[in-house]
């Protein structure tokens, strides 16, 4: 493994340019979209000029709110030339969620796309900031969002009141290279550039204070795990907004000079044609993407041997899942990651190498200059190795903190800099990690605590289960029962019976769901993690337990 990297997300790819100038660094093959690194560069290098025209100064807070659009990567890089922090919005973000956000923040340009999926984007806007319509572009003067003065819109037409794409980019033509490289100098790689507002089960979303230092250090390490180098082209179909985007996904290619292959959003046969087309060797997802991926019903008329690597993360990745991906996608050098968006996000890492069992049964081991130990959920005290507790990490990938939330950051990390995570784990001698689940997710039933994932793993293996989430749901008798909800099989049938039968005699019979009920989709988030207070609040209504005894949902 390389020393720390310690440079801005600007200089960086200035490096890789220097050195494979004519190498693919962004291709879109359903746009027929294909950048050299220098050809990246000098897009980056525009829209940076063009953003400085506007005023833009260091510090700065740009909302991007798009899917995995070519401009997203361009402004991610963009904005970090001229020291503006980026603040990335969760595409499934409505107006309420929106105005919070860009409020909070205090951000003074927002970056947009017409809308995705039901939502959109410009009518959204336009509800917060009436007066939108009616200025000059650049003089937005609002009530309700006083610090929003730009409106960047991603597209071919041009809404009211807001600046074009193209527009910003022919400002950048009017200011001078060495403007540019002034304010470049004058960047530090501790100085905050990224803030991601964590989706929260419970509050509201807080800001994540990122520097260039936490996510180029972590996404080069993330990118040493899978063996990167710039002969690699990964595809990219988690969405950019989240860490598993922007830094597992294209931080980490331009550490090495890899090809970034994004999807604009997730859809399994645009991700198995994009990596037989572009002949990809690393492919990245969260457990349910690559489930679709394996049961599309075109999948075996794709050719992935060129699959190599990849990580899988983002939610607990079942040791089925991980063995058919292997074997029946290539990727034999698969890495499981896991962290959280206050570690940049990556604490833990397998690394190609491993023994196949702690690839797929661990979320493998601390990334250098990273310290991770298990402490006692009650007593903060260190545990063994082999005993169950919360998992805490210190090291360079820490968070500055979460924005104007100084009570929260220091509930979050200790006066030793520990980041607690919430979340149960156990670690081994070799210090290989296992996740149990997060203190917040366990099951009390009757004194007896139980931990879902042991559960989950367990009914997974019945052969007609496509995926399963077990949480708890109230009782007045004891405290909680647990709950388990199935996504069946095509074609297969399924009962609560035959499910009961096939754990009997084989988990503890506290650990057996008394309910069960079956889904054709579970709740998610826009980076495709399962929302199990969801699920919590579904079967509580489906089961009619309001009046039961009520337990914490966080």
């Amino acid at each position: 493994m390389s020393n720390l990297k310690k440079t801005t997300i600007g200089g960086l790819l200035d490096e890789m340019a220097e050195k494979f100038p004519e190498h693919d660094a962004l291709v879109y093959p359903d746009r027929d979209l294909y950048y050299s690194y220098r050809g990246f560069q000098t897009a980056c290098n525009q829209a940076a000029k063009g953003l400085l025209q506007m005023g833009i100064r260091k510090g700065d807070h740009v909302a991007i709110w798009a899917t995995n659009y070519p401009e997203w990567v361009i402004t991610q890089f963009a904005t970090a030339k001229i020291g503006a922090v980026l603040v990335t919005v969760n595409t499934n973000y409505r107006s309420f969620e929106l105005e919070y956000l860009l409020k909070h923040s205090d951000t003074t340009t927002l970056i947009m796309i017409d809308g995705h999926r039901d939502g959109d984007y410009v009518d959204m806007i336009n509800e917060l900031c009436p007066e939108l319509k009616h200025s000059m572009p650049g003089h937005l003067k609002s009530n309700r969002l006083p610090f929003l003065k730009n409106v960047i819109y991603i597209g071919d037409r041009r809404p009211s009141g807001m600046y074009g794409w193209q527009d910003m980019m022919k400002m950048g033509c009017s200011v001078e290279d060495e403007i540019l490289q002034e304010r470049e100098k004058s960047l530090h790689p501790d100085d905050v550039i990224n803030m991601q507002y964590t989706s929260g089960t419970t509050g509201f979303p807080k800001g994540v204070m990122l520097t260039h230092f936490n996510i180029v250090a972590d996404a080069t390490y993330i990118a040493e795990c899978m063996d990167l180098t710039h002969q690699d082209r990964m595809c990219i179909p988690v969405p950019f907004f989240h860490c598993f985007g922007c830094v597992l996904g294209t931080l980490c290619c331009v550490s090495k000079g890899a090809t970034m292959v994004p999807v604009q959003q997730f859809n399994a046969l645009e991700v198995l044609k994009a990596c037989e087309k572009e002949k990809c060797t690393a492919v990245h997802g969260v457990p349910t993407m690559f489930i679709s991926e394996l049961s599309h019903p075109e999948f075996e008329q794709f050719d992935l041997s060129h699959l190599r690597t990849g990580i899988m993360a983002g939610s607990t990745c079942p040791e089925k899942v991980m063995k058919e991906v292997i074997e029946r996608m290539g990727m034999k050098e698969i890495t499981i990651a896991y962290g959280q968006t206050e570690a940049s996000p990556v604490i833990t890492q397998t690394r190609t190498h491993d023994k196949f069992e702690y690839r797929v049964s661990s979320v493998g081991r601390a990334l250098p200059n990273v310290e991770v130990k298990i402490v006692d959920v009650e007593t903060g005290q260190e545990v063994p190795c082999g005993v169950q507790g919360e998992l805490c990490a210190r090291g360079f990938n820490i968070m500055k903190g979460y924005y104007k939330m100084k009570e929260a950051t220091a509930q979050a990390i200790d006066s030793e800099g520990w980041l607690h995570t919430g979340d149960l784990a156990v670690m081994d001698e070799k210090g290989y990690c296992k996740i149990t689940g997060r203190s917040k997710d366990m099951i009390i039933r009757g004194g007896e605590n139980i931990y879902p994932r042991e559960i989950e793993e367990f009914i997974y293996t019945h052969p007609k289960v496509m995926d399963v989430q077990v949480v708890g749901v109230p009782s007045e008798k004891y405290g909680e029962e647990v709950m388990a909800w199935i996504k069946v099989k095509k074609g297969e049938t399924l009962t609560e019976a035959d499910v009961k039968e096939y754990c009997k005699g084989k988990i503890s019979y506290f650990k057996i769901p008394k309910y069960i009920a079956f889904v054709e989709a579970f709740p998610m988030t826009a980076s495709a993690k399962i929302q199990k207070y969801k699920l919590r609040e579904m079967g509580i209504e489906l089961l009619g337990l309001e009046g039961e005894k009520n337990v914490e949902t966080a």
